[in-house]
């Protein structure tokens, strides 16, 4: 199984060497749904992950592992101290580095990650990626909370920074926000280099994209972050303390994202299909295509609250959701690997670990983005074909849309190895169906 990891470098080299910083973070998407606007008692958790165009998005199992006293990880740039044991995760992540866009693990926590601009500049110096956050997060929290303890301790001890893009020419720096989610509750970080605010979601939808989204509703916060924000002279006792109005780039606070209204929009209760129909979405923006930049991968999560039915997560693997399969998998003993949707492996010979990084740009398709890339031209160039195409892919979606209704409508138990090639033989149809 590929396994992406960073060397550990100096901290005297740690730096991202760059011309210049781009200011203006993707316009990623990342959404929730509680009952009762989402639909049998189910919570629904959505993200389209906006990356340059050619960048190619891998889905990874990893298993729950325990690990030697004292050992290290090493992440995207950098190594910090490993815990006892890691719990069982499925991620997308662009295939260069170690941390992850979104994802989910064995107890039905899902993290999705957005890179925000904000009027203090993230750091060049390289620390954790926001994307490693989301992976920590998921390796360590079996709840949303545990989980956004993690992020924000790691935050604290190690900061965050460097290169968000496999760029060689140009550094790439944001701070992060985070949408964790659970069973029962969801929790919006934002953050602003060590500093951060939180809010608490246990009802309705809510959606973060790249701007601040926090105002004055915050539920935990970074003990310092008044403090600093006065000391900066972006605030000052006598006003209400509105995080998004102190810490964006001015106006950048005035609306979070146009995703925000196709959900809230929605007038009937919030199902999976709906949630993909709504990352499908090019009209509204939710589904990004633009010169710079494209939806490289989508995730779709359904949690069950209370009862014993499994959490279902579907990955698209390939770009641009509204020409793509949603395909699902469920956490069991025995998962079936997939190697067809990861990346190729180029060890130390990595350009991404090497310094200077990024001098080359090596291929990173795996089989099925390349059999997808065919489906796509079709699309692109034969109208007619390309309708055809889409509706017949639509439909093996639907099938696997319909098995897994009767998972979580059913009463009997489910059988685990009924379910462990689920998300390969998906990935493994589609392929064949390409072809």
């Amino acid at each position: 199984m590929l396994m992406a990891c960073s060397v550990f470098i100096p901290a005297s080299s740690r730096e991202c060497r760059s011309l210049f910083r781009m200011s203006v973070a993707p316009p990623s998407y990342c959404f929730v749904a509680f009952p009762p606007r989402a639909k049998d008692g189910l919570v629904v958790f959505g993200k389209n992950s906006a990356r340059p165009r050619d960048e190619v998005q891998e889905v990874v199992y990893i298993a729950a592992a325990d690990h030697e006293p004292e050992s290290k990880v090493e992440c995207t740039y950098i190594a910090i101290d490993q815990v006892p044991r890691t719990h069982a995760i499925v991620i997308s992540r662009p295939a260069w580095l170690w941390g992850a866009e979104m994802g989910a693990n064995e107890h039905g926590v899902c993290i999705a990650n957005e890179a925000i601009s904000t009027r203090e500049p993230a750091p060049e110096n390289e620390a954790l990626l926001g994307m490693d956050l989301v992976r920590l997060g998921l390796e360590r929290g079996a709840t949303a909370k545990e989980a956004f303890d993690v992020i924000v301790s790691l935050l604290e001890e190690h900061g965050q920074g460097g290169n968000y893009y496999e760029d060689g020419n140009l550094c790439h720096t944001f701070q992060s926000a985070y949408l964790i989610v659970d069973r029962e509750e969801a929790w919006v970080l934002e953050t602003i280099g060590k500093h951060w605010a939180a809010e608490k979601i246990t009802e309705g939808v809510k959606c973060i994209c790249n701007q601040l989204s926090i105002t004055s509703k915050i539920d935990a916060e970074h003990p310092e972050l008044r403090s600093y924000a006065e000391g900066q002279g972006w605030w000052t006792t006598d006003q209400e303390f509105n995080f998004s109005e102190v810490f964006s780039q001015a106006d950048d606070h005035l609306g979070c994202c146009s995703g925000k209204d196709s959900l809230e929009k929605q007038e009937e209760s919030i199902t999976v299909q709906t949630m993909m129909n709504i990352l499908r979405d090019k009209a509204s923006g939710v589904c990004v295509d633009s010169d710079s930049f494209l939806t490289t991968a989508s995730i779709v999560s359904v949690l069950p609250q209370g009862g014993s039915s499994p959490c279902i997560h579907y990955f698209t693997g390939t770009p641009d959701p509204s020409r793509s399969i949603f395909k699902p998998f469920i956490f069991v003993d025995d998962v079936k690997l997939v190697p067809k949707v990861q990346s190729p492996c180029f060890g130390e010979d990595d350009p991404a670990k090497k310094e200077p990084r990024f001098l080359e740009k090596p291929d990173r398709r795996h089989e099925l983005y390349k059999a997808h890339e065919w489906a796509r031209a079709v699309i692109e160039s034969d109208e007619d074909q390309g309708h055809k195409l889409m509706e017949t892919m639509l439909d093996l979606e639907k099938q696997g849309l319909e098995a897994m209704e009767s998972i979580l409508s059913s009463t009997d138990p489910m059988d685990p190895t009924e379910v462990a090639d689920l998300f390969y033989d998906c990935v493994d149809t589609e392929i064949k169906f390409f072809k």
